[in-house]
């Protein structure tokens, strides 16, 4: 590409930037858009809700009567509702009522409509603009058993239940074993469905027992599982939505077997579904780093899950509803054992629950995974015991994984320093054979790396070695919790981007890919990583002979720098200070090698016969027994 293509591509760049700027909406405008697109969202919400609740509750409105606007009589309206919800007729109607229990850590309010938990809160954590941390909250919520009674649907999510105490506010102190919190749904003649809640002091699980005493007259005969749905509207909890949407689906863990995620692409605005036929043993709405987990106690039957993008909206990100099977027994007395996991995904938090809930941690898969939980976390955690600054525990995290690094890269450092040196023979060979023969001047090259015993793969290959530590960290520090709002520097939140400049137009091709801000560490990262391909490339022959492969290794840092400009500045700030220990190494390297000796070393290996590695011997070896039993 000549200079004046470059010059028009520039300039046709320049009008586009211009024209965007001069026609894109004020800082005031675009407020004014998305607090509508906000309302229009929020008002579509609370529509797909009612048609939920009217759909599983045709009656519990007043009724009118189709000819005349007098309303229908206290007593037919009590003969239609007889007639719609049998024994529980009674609990049809009722007035709303919260009751709360809550330890140090959660704070789960209960609904007395539904009996369900109504919010779930996280005392110990803020959102990213510091209100409090809830997972859930509001009428949005859907937790209750459907099942056939008497030839009607009953939904007890939209039926009164009635608290066993006094007391609206149980607090569970240090001191105490545990606190329960009863909800019961009276069906008459002592047949009722009870929820027991049950918190212990300093954790994040809730166990739920649903008890079902004498139902065995009211629920239909031929269930063998009774329909449990559990539905919740995912709020945006962190700063970038689009960060935390990729990390945000439901997760479930097969009975005995392995933990699974259903996701859906966070571009998609529709609805998709899948269905479990196996038993499972829990399902978990995960979020970037809170997760709400409906456990088993012993197992699920089946379930279907549901999925959905909520894309014109800042406050919420997705909605989640399941259909789960419990199974039933037909006793007159039967007890579900349930549990709720309402917390962080802190690695060490989970997996002490012993339930595989440890993989809600997204660490990979394969040699990546085994990296972050042998590795990784556990120095992690070391250090975070002694030392309070996560931007120091980060430096001395690079540290050590450098020193663990360091037999590969000087490898890595003299192989390259080898082929360095004898850049002038491959100068020589290169003028020897025309340009146009480039196959022959490869195999003379390859000769020459022969006799001297150089393997022009020996700087690659533990660069290639490297890679998984460099994966397994790219997986790890946007997943850590510990880094969350945690400052360091500049940076004010070390799980989220460091914007040192920000602006608010929209700009084509920018805007969608590089945001509308500037990470500071993201540019230091840039820079020190073509300072290392630079001093790479000095230090090789190869890249004289391929200019091209040269130019795309330059391009590839600043394609890195617009993907990773959203990403978590813990993740660029380590990535900058390990290209700096690499860059102090090289010069190390540099100045302890004597290139002379390592020349003449080489040239004396020309003069040795060429050592035929042990798999050369063998096929030599297996040849020349075939060509004797052939003769024979």
């Amino acid at each position: 590409m000549d200079r004046n293509s470059i010059l028009g591509l520039v300039m046709i760049g320049a009008i586009l930037i211009i024209f965007t700027l001069w026609n894109s909406p004020n800082k005031k405008q675009m407020a004014e858009s998305q607090r509508k697109a906000d309302s229009v969202a929020f008002l579509q919400l609370k529509e797909n809700e009612a048609k939920l609740a009217e759909s599983r509750a045709k009656t519990l409105a007043p009724a009118y009567k189709n000819t005349g606007d007098s309303l229908k009589s206290a007593k037919e309206k009590q003969t239609e509702i007889k007639n719609n919800f049998g024994a529980f007729s009674e609990t049809v109607e009722g007035k709303n009522e919260f009751y709360t229990i809550e330890n140090e850590l959660v704070k789960i309010t209960i609904s007395s409509k539904g009996g369900r938990p109504y919010s779930a809160e996280l005392k110990k954590y803020k959102t990213y603009d510091q209100q409090p941390l809830v997972l859930f909250n509001g009428d949005s919520t859907v937790f209750g058993m459907n099942f056939f009674s008497q030839n009607r649907i009953i939904s007890t999510n939209n039926l009164y239940f009635q608290p066993q105490g006094s007391e609206n506010k149980i607090t569970v102190n240090e001191s105490d074993t545990a606190k329960t919190l009863a909800m019961r749904l009276n069906a008459g003649k002592g047949q009722y469905i009870e929820y027991v809640y049950k918190l212990k002091p300093k954790s994040y699980m809730v166990d739920l027992n649903i008890n079902l005493v004498k139902m065995d007259s009211i629920i239909s005969q031929n269930s063998t599982t009774i329909d449990l749905n559990w539905k919740v509207v995912v709020p945006c909890l962190e700063k970038v939505k689009t960060t935390e949407n990729g990390y945000t689906s439901v997760y479930y863990k097969f009975n005995q077997d392995e933990v699974d995620k259903f996701e859906i692409s966070a571009k998609e605005n529709v609805e998709k579904s899948q269905n479990l036929r196996n038993r499972i043993k829990w399902v978990a709405y995960k979020q970037q780093f809170f997760s709400s987990v409906l456990i088993a106690g012993n197992f699920f039957e089946n379930a279907t899950i549901k999925s959905t993008n909520i894309l014109d909206s800042t406050r919420y990100l997705k909605t989640f509803d399941s259909e789960i099977g419990l199974p039933y027994n037909r006793n007159a007395n039967q007890s579900v054992a349930l549990s709720f996991y309402f917390g962080p995904n802190h690695y060490q938090t989970l997996k002490k629950y012993k339930l595989d809930m440890e993989e809600l941690v997204s660490l990979g898969s394969w040699i990546i995974k085994w990296i972050n939980r042998f590795l990784i976390i556990p120095v992690f955690n070391f250090l975070n015991i002694y030392i309070a600054s996560y931007g120091l525990i980060i430096f001395l995290l690079t540290i050590f994984i450098k020193l663990i690094l360091f037999p590969l890269t000087y490898r890595s450092y003299v192989s390259m320093a080898k082929m360095r040196v004898l850049k002038p023979q491959i100068d020589e060979i290169n003028a020897k054979i025309p340009a146009d023969k480039a196959m022959e001047r490869q195999q003379e090259v390859m000769k020459l790396y022969k006799k001297v015993g150089v393997n022009p793969l020996g700087g690659c290959l533990p660069l290639l070695l490297q890679m998984p530590i460099l994966i397994a960290m790219f997986r790890f520090f946007p997943t850590s919790i510990e880094l969350r709002q945690q400052g360091f520097l500049w940076a004010t939140d070390l799980s989220s981007y460091d914007s040192i400049f920000s602006w608010t137009t929209y700009i084509p091709l920018v805007t969608p890919y590089f945001g509308n801000h500037i990470s500071m560490f993201n540019l230091l990262m840039t820079g020190t990583t073509i300072i290392t391909i630079r001093m790479n490339n000095q230090a090789t022959a190869s890249s004289q002979q391929f200019p091209g492969m040269q130019f795309m290794t330059y391009l590839m840092p600043v394609m890195f720098m617009f993907i990773l400009n959203n990403f978590s500045s813990g993740l660029t700030y380590y990535y900058f200070l390990a290209n700096v220990i690499t860059i102090i190494q090289n010069e190390v390297f540099k100045r302890s090698i004597n290139e002379e000796k390592l020349l003449l070393q080489l040239n004396e290996n020309k003069k040795k016969p060429v050592k035929k590695s042990k798999f050369q011997e063998k096929l030599e070896e297996a040849a020349k027994k075939r060509g004797y039993q052939s003769k024979r």
